[in-house]
This record gives C-alpha cells, sequence and structure tokens, in this order.
C-alpha cells in the first residue's frame, strides 16, 4: 500500500483534529500529494497538519468554514471551487453532537445545526466534488458515520445518531448513482474513539463503561479508523461500493 496513492488530490473536511487529522497524515504515507484540508474553528490544529504532510512533501490547503451553517456549507464549496484543483479522495468527516440535549431541551436551531454538519454538508459538498470524479471515471468517497446509526446513541445523542444514519443510507444510493461512473462509495462507522469529541461530550465514567462492555476491551483510536479510510482509498477495496465499514472493538455485537 505504501505510495499507491502517489499524485492524488484529497479533500477532508473536519481536518484539524481527530480521525480527520489522523487520515490526512495516514493518506500522506500512502503517497497523497496534495491536500484540501478543512477546520471549523481550530486553526492551530489544521495549521499542524498542514504542516505535517508538507514535511512529507505534499501540498496543502486550509479551508476554513462553519458547516453548521448553511452559509459555512456555501463557503467551503466557494473556496474549493476557487481552487480549481480536481479532487480523487473526498473524506466527509467533519461532525459533531454540537452538545448533547434530550428531547424537551431541543431547539430548533440545535437541530438545524446538527443536520447541517453531519448530513447536509456532506450531500451539498459531495454534489460539489462528483463532477469533476465523473468527468475523469474515476473517485472515491469514503464518509464517517458512526456507531450511534445503529444504537440511537447515548443520551442527548438522538438527533446526531439519526444524523448518522442519514449518512449511512445516502452512502448506499450514492453508491448506485456513482459507482457506473467510476466512483466508489463508502463509510466507515467509529464506535467510542479515544479522542477530542469524546473528551468533549462524554465522562470518564462513561467511558469506563463503555471499555467494560467491548469485547476488544479498549477505546478505539483515530489511526485504526484512519487506517480503514486508507484501505477503502485503494485498488485493494475496488470492487468495494455502498458499504459502512464498523470500527468499534467488538461493541456492535454486545
Amino acid at each position: 500500500m505504501d505510495q499507491e496513492l502517489a499524485g492524488r488530490t484529497a479533500l477532508i473536511t473536519g481536518a484539524s483534529r481527530g480521525i480527520g487529522a489522523a487520515t490526512a497524515r495516514t493518506l500522506a504515507g500512502a503517497g497523497v500529494s496534495r491536500f484540501l484540508l478543512h477546520y471549523g474553528s481550530y486553526r492551530e490544529g489544521a495549521e499542524g497538519v498542514a504542516a505535517a504532510v508538507r514535511a512529507g512533501g505534499a501540498r496543502a490547503d486550509l479551508l476554513p468554514a462553519d458547516l453548521t451553517t448553511s452559509d459555512g456549507i456555501r463557503s467551503l464549496i466557494a473556496q474549493f471551487r476557487a481552487l480549481e484543483t480536481p479532487v480523487d479522495l473526498l473524506i466527509n468527516n467533519a461532525g459533531s453532537l454540537v452538545r448533547r440535549a434530550r428531547l424537551a431541551e431541543y431547539t430548533e436551531e440545535l437541530y438545524e445545526q446538527v443536520l447541517n454538519l453531519n448530513v447536509k454538508s456532506v450531500w451539498f459538498l459531495t454534489q460539489a466534488v462528483a463532477p469533476g470524479m465523473i468527468e475523469r471515471g474515476s473517485g472515491v468517497i469514503v464518509n464517517v458515520s458512526s456507531i450511534a446509526a445503529r444504537n440511537g446513541g447515548g443520551p442527548g445523542a438522538t438527533v446526531y445518531a439519526a444524523a448518522k444514519a442519514m449518512v449511512s443510507t445516502i452512502t448506499k444510493g450514492l453508491a448506485k448513482e456513482l459507482a457506473p461512473k467510476g466512483i466508489r462509495v463508502n463509510a466507515v462507522s467509529p464506535g467510542t474513539v479515544d479522542n477530542h469529541f469524546h473528551e468533549t461530550f462524554s465522562t470518564r465514567q462513561m467511558l469506563e463503561t463503555v471499555i467494560a462492555q467491548t469485547p476488544a476491551g479498549t477505546l478505539g483510536t483515530n489511526e485504526e479508523v484512519a487506517d480503514t479510510i486508507l484501505f477503502l482509498c485503494t485498488h485493494g477495496a475496488r470492487y468495494i461500493h455502498g458499504q459502512t465499514i464498523e470500527i468499534n472493538g467488538g461493541m456492535f455485537m454486545v
């Protein structure tokens, strides 16, 4: 797999930390030569990721945008188009709970933020990138779903879980539409990953409970998810279409 992706260009959303940052570094190690790195608010992290891939010889452009808003989604698409850069690999990674809130606490504003960030951005960024892939007759799209799409999520995460279920379904629908054009669309579905997301939204007690229930006995890592994304981008995954790959140490079996 070393350097298999030499010369390719990757657009990664949510690339300033976590799974997105790990994916950028992993794809750089496989030879990707140019990165379009989206970030929301953590510019320092995005600059660090850009520096890391540049150190390996790749080019990197930073694309700031708040994807919880429609204006932010349009801004990201406008920045992408202004670069006039063909994208070979699209990694729709950006996503978040925004905040935990149960039914009685949930506002329309929060609902819209969660759906914009986790679903609308995936759909419309893909709509913007796909024509270039269709023109060239090749491309790979990997969406990031979540185990929450399968189990409904934890306390206060119901709408987030529903959004991630939409991502998994969109993956199947787009795979059917784009496979005849030479484009593969798949998704990864992480379980509980030991990263900033859960530092923000989970207590240590919650995480210890997950560890105790997980057959592998550990939380996941950003790199484990990134390695699966890398595989889906390679020739080895050439006949995989419309799948959501579960990465959870066996937790989905419990």
